[in-house]
């Protein structure tokens, strides 16, 4: 059990499950009207810890900056919601947050009664009979809030002005493809090359005394015949196949600019009313 002092230190803490689990940090602290004994302790919880749960610390442990409670984080969530500007809890808000924690069969909460695993509203502070109390306190650390929120409930003296800002980079994705096909094609191809042919040319020559003998050699009238064999050269077409060049497909990468655009929010603050603007 935490006495007033370490109560007091557990402000500004870190609250975790048994199991480890954290929870959110720990806001303020309510003692009991009537002992001053510690009783609760706000926790940060929900959505970017927006929401303020009320969580018993009369079985909380204290180690360093954290703050260990005997509770779940769907446990300590689903508690009801209690308004925390007052600063103080009225007898029937402290006796709804009694139940739903004692409602927890198997929790130890509160001070201890006969039976600790009753679903009954008597475990830890009854809040219509017995130990009743007149409420509970607040207690807090550091700088009061000025003024209240006025489109919700209370949560701290400032705003925080945020804004979006933009992060450009790359991605590689496929652009498409280049394929690297061979084929075919026929072509005509004329060339010019030489030829001889062999043509019969007819002569004479007188007779003389050196061919006389060979020209009245056989009969002096006869009927003869002569042939001469011509001939005559013609083109002839070989193809052979032989190797030209070598292709390949490669890549190669080139560098250009895009120009990207992207509509980003920035929140802004403004003030009404005589106030001095001291913002830089």
């Amino acid at each position: 059990m935490l006495n007033e002092t370490q109560a007091r230190d557990a402000i500004g803490t870190t609250a975790y499950t048994q199991s480890g689990d954290k929870i959110g940090k720990v806001g303020q602290l309510y003692l009991n009207d009537s002992t001053g004994q510690p009783e609760f302790v706000t926790v940060n919880t929900g959505l970017f810890g927006m929401k303020e749960s009320f969580v018993p610390v009369t079985d909380a442990t204290l180690d360093g900056d954290r703050l260990t409670v005997p509770f779940t984080k769907d446990q300590i969530k689903d508690a009801p919601s209690i308004d925390v500007d007052g600063g103080h809890l009225d007898e029937a808000e402290e006796a709804r947050l009694w139940q739903h924690y004692a409602g927890h069969r198997g929790q130890h909460v509160g001070h201890d009664t006969h039976d600790t695993h009753t679903t009954d509203t008597t475990v830890g502070h009854d809040a219509t009979a017995g130990h009743h109390t007149a409420g509970t306190d607040s207690v807090t650390t550091g700088r009061a809030p000025v003024g209240h929120d006025t489109s919700g409930r209370t949560t701290d003296e400032a705003m925080t002005r945020s804004e979006e800002h933009v992060e450009v980079g790359t991605t590689t994705q496929e652009a498409g493809r280049a394929r690297l096909r061979k084929y075919v094609t026929t072509e005509h191809v004329t060339q010019t090359v030489p030829v001889r042919k062999e043509h019969a040319v007819l002569e004479t020559e007188p007779i003389t005394e050196a061919n006389a003998g060979q020209a009245l050699d056989g009969p002096t009238i006869s009927e003869e015949e002569h042939e001469v064999v011509l001939h005559e050269e013609k083109p002839v077409v070989q193809k052979t196949a032989e190797p030209v060049e070598r292709v390949r497909l490669g890549t190669e990468t080139v560098v250009d600019e895009e120009t990207v655009g992207e509509d980003v929010r920035k929140e802004h603050i403004e003030v009404e009313g005589d106030v001095a603007d001291r913002r830089h």
